[in-house]
């Protein structure tokens, strides 16, 4: 299970990656450190990405639109034939699951790193899996495995199998062309975007319909299979914690399962794989019931997103397994060898505005800044650590991170493609853990120009309920059923953040003081008694500060010891409060700081006792009225307006429907009203709060 083990001569004079973004240079990295040269694929939106820059060579393949360059099959082989790639690997999603392009693949004389066309065909379509798993005997949720013709029939068949179902998309994945109708108006509509969005995500519009089991945990078993016969699991992957059917937070292994209940569903996954000659990785899901029943979902023949948690408590390194299977090699290790070591947690952050229902955001990366990554994870075989994905001997010790990204500072997000910017993983030897490095982690993560999903995950790491493991794929819908809106720190919390403001004010002191060339004994200057305001609440200390820090006291006559090397200007301040450590983001405001941490964002003053009394006096600042308005809440393109001018409209009526970051958004109204004025069009694109219509 070496992850620098080699087999006489070379694997694949040149690999092509026919993918982008954070995939694109994951397998970039490994291919690398194989001494394999890489070729990489670009759009006209991708021009500059990160996954051009580190591959070895890099061919244009079209336009932004994904469906006029990555999934356009010719495209990609006229990028294969120009630099004499021998192998490709298709990362996820675009064609990684299209049995065209592998046959295709096939006739060049090109390797697909990936499974047999025949298993994509057998198993990556959800329609033939599922008919198949039947057959076999598996336990499969009920639902109509026909295709579906149109909006009618989805209602009909929907009905028939009884509310809520899931309308999903056949080719689909990712959360993309996925629906959960409560109704046969949900019904009608879900069946459209589905459709919509499966051909633009994967050129396949076919749909089919399934009961959605309510309440259920997302399970998936990580297989891994060569051409020599030998097919073994990974163990599994927890990934319950989704928004709109698409994965949030995943670990492994997960906190649900006991040891009977993974080895019978590793089993089950292997003998499926084996039945349709699969090799490579791939990844088949499960929804499990409370009391443990496991139900196939379906099989992804690919590798998953969230695979570097399966590498963190293995060692394995997937995506070399996956190039070595796909020249001929026969797996190093059985099933004995493979032991699940520590946890893993992963989060993948997205450029969605969680405080503005999740959606999209694009712009420019002013400020890109992950945590410092560390050695990602104990081989169990050698004994050794597992190098990060490029090699790199990150530090090893009782916790690492890893983070796993396509973007850079200054770099473009672009409407065109997913979301998502990284996926940062923590690893250490137990859940608690895990999740403590995690919430440093995210803390650490320092990122403007866009709006982002940090504040939401950091959220979830803190939550009673995620915390104790007990969570189902409702976890979002049922905790943040009215949407995010920041998190309420406790009272400790925040007296630890009083603190901590008062002695960053007193360092910015003084520095001002200085600057102002009142140089001589300048610290004498400085008074000790600070109002320190957060967002309305306030605290009266006392500073007593020397050379490695300041003790705040509080009225009650407590005291908290501060110790930090911050200076004034960083956006990063990285404390220790009563020798804890405490991590927060700043950006100066008047009179204070913005702070940012564990899923909170504070506006703190620090004010002098005459300051304070004085700002009590202060007006407060009303909000603009638009109440009358429907804003367009992210860059898109508007697909269809659904009213017109003089339409009266009722709550929950559809308006319009935005397109942002290959997903449909439905917008409806929020009161009864009528609409006296329209001012966008099928096909304009929108910024963020542009007017789409006005109300009486």
């Amino acid at each position: 299970m070496s992850s620098t083990r080699r087999t006489g001569g070379a694997l694949f004079s040149k690999l092509l990656i026919a993918n982008r973004g954070e995939i694109a240079c994951r397998v970039i990295k490994t291919a690398q450190r194989m001494g394999i040269p890489t070729v990489a694929i670009f759009s006209d939106a991708d021009r500059y990405a990160l996954h051009v820059r580190m591959a070895d060579e890099a061919v244009h393949v079209g336009p932004a639109p994904a469906n006029e360059s990555y999934i356009v099959i010719d495209n990609v082989l006229r990028a294969i034939r120009e630099t004499g790639a021998d192998a490709v690997h298709p990362g996820y999603g675009f064609l990684s699951e299209n049995p065209k392009f592998a046959a295709a693949l096939e006739k060049e004389g090109v390797a697909f790193i990936g499974p047999p066309k025949g298993a994509i065909e057998a198993m990556g379509d959800k329609i033939t899996s599922k008919k198949l798993a039947d057959e076999a005997g598996v336990s499969t949720v009920p639902g109509h495995m026909g295709l579906i013709e149109d909006a009618d029939e989805a209602v009909r068949i929907a009905s028939e199998i009884g509310y809520p179902v899931m309308i999903k998309a056949s080719a689909g994945g990712g959360g993309k062309g996925m629906r959960i109708a409560w109704d046969d108006e949900e019904a009608r509509e879900g069946f459209q975007s589905s459709k919509n969005e499966a051909a633009n995500s994967f050129g396949d519009d076919r749909i089919f319909i399934e009961k959605f089991v309510t309440q259920p945990r997302h399970i998936e078993i990580q297989v891994l299979a060569d051409q020599h016969g030998n097919t073994i699991y990974l163990g599994e992957r927890e990934c319950s914690i989704q928004r709109r059917n698409q994965k949030v937070i995943e670990e492994a292994p997960s906190p649900f399962l006991d040891a009977a209940t993974r080895k019978a569903m590793g089993e089950q996954a292997c003998a499926l794989a084996q039945a349709v000659g699969y090799t490579s990785a791939g990844t088949v899901e499960f929804i499990v019931d409370g009391d443990r029943n496991f139900y196939f979902l379906e099989m992804n023949t690919r590798l998953q997103v969230e695979h570097p948690v399966t590498e963190l408590i293995t060692g394995v390194d997937l995506v070399e397994q996956m190039i070595r299977v796909a020249a001929g090699e026969p797996l190093g290790f059985t099933q004995d060898d493979v032991k699940l070591t520590g946890w893993a947690i992963e989060s993948r952050v997205y450029a969605e505005d969680p405080y503005r229902g999740f959606l999209p955001s694009i712009g420019r990366l002013i400020r890109y800044r992950p945590p410092a990554e560390r050695s990602a994870g104990p081989l169990q075989v050698s004994g050794k650590w597992l190098p990060l994905p490029d090699g790199s001997e990150a530090p090893a010790g009782d916790t690492a991170v890893r983070n796993d990204t396509g973007v850079f500072e200054g770099g473009e997000i672009s409407m065109y493609y997913d979301p998502m910017i990284a996926k940062l993983c923590t690893w250490a030897e137990d859940r608690d853990g895990a999740l403590e490095a995690m919430r440093l982690a995210l803390d650490r993560f320092e990122m403007e120009g866009i709006g982002h999903n940090l504040p939401f995950l950091a959220a979830v790491m803190d939550h009673p309920k995620f915390v104790a493991g007990e969570m189902t794929t409702a976890f979002i819908a049922e905790e943040y059923e009215g949407g995010f809106s920041g998190v309420a720190l406790s009272d400790d919390a925040l007296a630890r953040i009083a603190a901590s403001a008062a002695a960053m004010h007193r360092v910015e002191e003084i520095r001002r003081t200085r600057i102002s060339g009142r140089m001589g004994n300048h610290e004498r200057k400085i008074g000790t008694d600070w109002v320190v305001d957060i967002d309305g609440r306030t605290w009266n200390l006392v500073t007593d500060a020397d050379r490695d820090g300041a003790t705040v006291r509080f009225e009650d006559g407590t005291e908290r010891r501060v110790a930090s090397d911050w200076r004034p200007g960083e956006p990063l301040a990285r404390l220790q409060v009563d020798g804890a450590p405490l991590v927060l983001k700043v950006e100066p405001i008047t009179g204070g700081y913005r702070l940012r941490t564990r899923g909170a964002m504070l506006d703190v003053h620090v004010w002098s006792p005459r300051q304070a009394r004085l700002a009590a006096l202060m007006p407060v600042r009303e909000e603009a009225d638009t109440s009358k308005l429907l804003l367009c809440p992210m860059p898109g393109l508007v697909v269809k307006l659904a009213v017109a001018e003089g339409d009266d409209v009722e709550v929950g009526q559809n308006l319009c429907t935005v397109e942002a970051m290959k997903m449909e958004n439905i917008l409806r109204a929020e009161r009864k009203g009528k609409v006296t004025r329209i001012r966008a069009a099928a096909g304009d694109s929108l910024a963020v709060d542009d007017v789409i219509m006005e109300f009486e």
